[in-house]
């Protein structure tokens, strides 16, 4: 990107770590930011090497949403994709895991973003909120019915009418995110967190990923049905194979994925 406003690297052969690069715009979500997340996307998904991406931001803001400077020239409409909505990232399909790593704070959009990630670790001093109705608007990037499905309802229904922001350590407590580390080490967390899934045989990683992605969605039957059909590819694959050689010689696996 001409702007480097966003950045994508590999922490390892299994790892990639995307991130959010206008620290003195407060990492509000630009045209080119959103083309560019929906393309690390499908990069992540294309790679078959690529097992875990992490989604992480440079300076004190993660993102506070929109930039409405885009907004008010007109191109707010650059600030969507087709397949992924806001951000080119809130509704992109996604097979692999997303850790969403936020030291700082993450109002709005940036919220959306962490909600829309699978896992995410943050500082102890972030904070998260949805100030949309403080604004007269609504967290239309999934932020009004994701925090209801991640949070008890009440907790959420605070979250989504006041506008309050929420500590590290509320959200820790409601099971919100899955780690609060020190201000500086989230990412180090993260990856510690990406390196333990990235160890695992990935088709089983990516089935059981989207088993308990449905599980919000379908009913138990549709779910016994879902699991039904992925016990035949995962059973039947080298990797269940290598998995069982592994254990059975005390040593690392190797996985293939497939």
């Amino acid at each position: 990107m001409s702007e480097a406003h966003l950045l994508f690297e590999r922490l390892s052969p299994h790892i990639a770590k995307v991130t959010l690069n206008r620290p003195d715009k407060h990492n509000v979500i630009s045209g080119d930011i959103a083309e560019g997340l929906q393309n690390a996307v499908h990069t992540v998904e294309n790679d078959p090497q690529l097992r875990v991406a992490i989604l992480c931001a440079n300076g004190k803001t993660f993102c506070a949403g929109a930039d409405l400077a885009e907004v008010s020239a007109g191109r707010g409409h650059k600030l969507t994709t087709k397949t992924g909505g806001f951000a080119g990232f809130v509704h992109e399909p996604r097979s692999k895991a997303w850790i969403a790593a936020v030291d700082g704070l993450a109002f709005g959009g940036g919220f959306e973003l962490l909600l829309a990630c699978d896992l995410a670790v943050i500082s102890r001093d972030s904070q998260l909120g949805l100030p949309e109705p403080k604004r007269g608007l609504i967290a239309a990037a999934g932020g009004a019915f994701r925090v209801g499905r991640s949070l008890p309802k009440a907790i959420a229904i605070e979250l989504a009418v006041t506008g309050r922001p929420m500590t590290a350590e509320r959200a820790l407590h409601f099971g919100l995110v899955n780690a609060v580390a020190e201000p500086g080490q989230v990412i180090s967390t993260a990856t510690a967190l990406a390196e333990e899934i990235a160890a695992n045989a990935p088709l089983s990683v990516d089935h059981s990923l989207a088993l308990c992605k449905a599980a919000a969605e379908c009913s138990e039957e549709e779910l016994w049905q879902k699991t039904q059909q992925a016990v035949p590819t995962i059973m039947g694959s080298d990797d269940a194979k290598e998995g069982m050689r592994a254990f059975m010689e005390k040593r690392p696996a190797n996985w293939q994925g497939k």
